[in-house]
């Protein structure tokens, strides 16, 4: 994710910094859930439906983090 988005290293913007952190914790997040899915060693099975909606829950953590960065850097290049 971060060598398709390269944010400034300092946005001046609290509300970027903001959006910036959640993409990239809910980015974090999501690749910590999909290894739940996929156990590398012999013991109990992933709870799937819980991990399951771990993942959607990223995901649109994501997308919100997305729209947020696109909407304000669209105001900010308007001004």
């Amino acid at each position: 994710l971060q060598r398709l988005f390269l944010p400034p290293q300092k946005p001046k913007s609290e509300l970027v910094r903001t959006s910036l952190r959640l993409l990239t914790s809910s980015a974090y997040r999501l690749q910590s859930e999909c290894r739940k899915a996929l156990p590398a060693e012999p013991g109990p099975a992933p709870d799937i439906q819980l991990v399951t909606q771990q993942v959607i829950q990223c995901a649109y953590d994501i997308a919100k983090a997305a729209k947020q960065l696109v909407t304000i850097t669209t105001k900010e290049n308007n001004n």
